[in-house]
C-alpha cells in the first residue's frame, strides 16, 4: 500500500519546486476564480495541497489575511516558507494527510489543485468529502481543479482519477452547487501539456 506522506516527502526532497510537472509561474485560473466569490480579504482561505504552490504568495499581494495552506509533505511548506520569509508568519500552516485532517475552524473558501484527483480509493474521496463539508462555511466556495477527461492517467508515478462537471458533482453530493467549469491546457516545466479543468461551486 502506497505511504502518502513519504512518497511527496521524497518528491519535495528530490526536486525543486520549479521543476515538479505541476509548477505554475502564476496561478492565474485560480486567483482569477478566487476573485469572482468577491469573499472578503480577512475571511479564512485553505490552499489543500499548496505546500509549493505560489498562490498563498499572491493572495498576499491581494491583501487576503486570513491564509491557510495544507500539506502531506513537510519539505513542501518549509519551501514555501523559506520563500516567504518574515510574511510566512502570519499564514496558518497545517501538515496532514487530507483524510485524516481534522480542521482548526471553518473556511469561507477551499481551493483544491493537487489533491483529489489522486485519491483512487472511494474510501478517501468519501473521507475528503466528509472534513470538505464539515470545514466550509454554509455559502463557502470550493474551487477545484483536476485532471480532465481524456487527459493524464498519471501523474508523479501515480495512478489518478479524471472528472467531467457531472463525474465531480456525483462524488460531491447535494450539498454542493455548481458555478462554473472552465478547462485548461497546463503546460509543464519539461513542456508537456496536460489537460485540467477547473470547477467552483457553492455550499447550499
Amino acid at each position: 500500500m502506497l505511504d502518502r506522506k513519504a512518497h511527496w516527502q521524497n518528491v519535495y526532497q528530490e526536486k525543486s519546486p520549479l521543476a515538479v510537472s505541476w509548477y505554475q509561474e502564476k496561478p492565474k485560473l485560480s486567483l482569477e476564480m478566487i476573485r469572482r466569490t468577491q469573499i472578503a480579504r480577512d475571511e479564512a482561505i485553505i490552499d489543500v495541497g499548496g505546500g509549493a504552490s505560489v498562490l498563498v504568495d499572491y493572495l498576499q499581494k491581494e491583501g487576503f489575511t486570513n491564509l491557510s495552506v495544507l500539506d502531506i509533505s513537510e519539505n513542501a511548506l518549509d519551501s514555501t516558507k523559506k520563500r516567504l520569509g518574515d510574511s510566512a508568519k502570519s499564514i496558518e500552516w497545517l501538515e496532514a494527510d487530507i483524510t485524516q485532517f481534522q480542521p482548526p475552524h471553518q473556511f469561507s473558501l477551499w481551493h483544491d489543485r493537487a489533491v483529489f484527483h489522486f485519491l483512487t480509493e472511494q474510501s478517501d474521496r468519501e473521507r475528503y468529502v466528509n472534513t470538505l463539508k464539515y470545514s466550509l462555511r454554509l455559502g463557502g466556495h470550493f474551487i477545484i481543479a483536476a485532471f480532465a477527461i481524456g487527459g493524464a492517467k498519471k501523474c508523479s508515478g501515480l495512478e489518478i482519477v479524471q472528472y467531467d462537471s457531472k463525474k465531480l458533482s456525483t462524488e460531491l453530493g447535494a450539498d454542493f452547487e455548481l458555478i462554473e467549469s472552465i478547462n485548461e491546457v497546463h503546460i509543464t516545466p519539461s513542456n508537456q501539456e496536460q489537460k485540467f479543468v477547473y470547477f467552483r461551486f457553492i455550499k447550499t
